[in-house]
């Protein structure tokens, strides 16, 4: 009897504890569903805005250069050394500096001419050898291009592959300062036309994105010379080059946290 009874609270006893974990657990899971946190009622209004200067260039590029042809690759190396020995030194005698010259590229190609034969069968013999050297100049002097250009093609460059104006890295660097600024002020004045008629102000920021910086490609002025245009570049008037003012914009995105007034 006595043991009858002792199985009937050791029974007792893990009912009661079983329901002591239940009640354990869901009391867990209420108190998880009580510190969830609700979805964001934070209000936002986004907005771009945008800025944009025109500001005059200073920095001049011109990419020209001398290109030969000899039936040795030596051969046409020398003779294009040698044109191009003249050429610096006329960029030279104008106030440019080694400083403000680079070699933009240089190539040695083969030549060959292509014929048929009497069978039918076309094939190709190596006649020669081409080199192109290709001179930068990159100078603060922008009132020098067309003497920079003159003396150059009447030394012996035969190939102008570009003129332009542009600016300088430091001069782009001190402009995109500017630019951030206005670019988010006037994110800031759309944002608060927009919010002046809903009766609701700006109260914070909660994220801002910036752009790059964008200018518009320079304008290029390209030209091939021969060997007439270059003996006579001496009779003609200087070439007229004109700088032009670049025009640099950028965009910031901001989102703004807004609240009633």
């Amino acid at each position: 009897m006595n043991k009858t009874i002792g199985i009937a609270s050791l029974v007792g006893i893990v009912l009661v504890l079983a329901f002591a974990a239940s009640l354990t657990s869901i009391n867990n899971q209420a108190t998880a569903q009580e510190t969830t946190p609700f979805p964001s009622r934070e209000k936002v209004i986004s907005v771009t805005g945008i800025a944009t200067i025109s500001v005059d260039a200073d920095q001049l590029v011109i990419q020209f250069g001398v290109e030969t042809q000899e039936k040795t690759a030596s051969a046409a190396l020398k003779s294009n050394s040698e044109l191009m020995n003249a050429v610096v030194d006329s960029i030279k005698g104008v106030g440019i500096t080694e400083d403000e010259l680079s070699t933009s590229r240089l190539n040695i190609m083969p030549i060959y001419e292509y014929y048929t034969k009497a069978e039918g069968k076309r094939t190709q013999e190596l006649v020669g050898y081409r080199v192109s050297n290709i001179l930068m100049v990159e100078t603060k002097s922008l009132d020098k291009a067309a003497d920079i250009i003159d003396g150059a093609v009447a030394a012996g460059v035969n190939r102008v592959e570009s003129v332009y104006f542009t600016l300088s890295p430091q001069r782009l660097l001190d402009v995109k300062d500017n630019l951030l600024e206005e670019a988010i002020l006037n994110a800031k004045a759309k944002a608060e036309n927009a919010l002046a008629p809903l009766n609701h102000k700006i109260i914070g920021v909660k994220a801002i994105s910036l752009s790059e910086f964008g200018m518009p490609p320079p304008v290029q002025f390209r030209a091939s010379f021969d060997m007439a245009m270059a003996e006579s570049a001496v009779m003609r008037a200087p070439t007229p080059v004109f700088s032009s003012d670049q025009d640099v914009t950028t965009s910031a995105h901001v989102i703004f946290l807004i609240g009633s007034n």
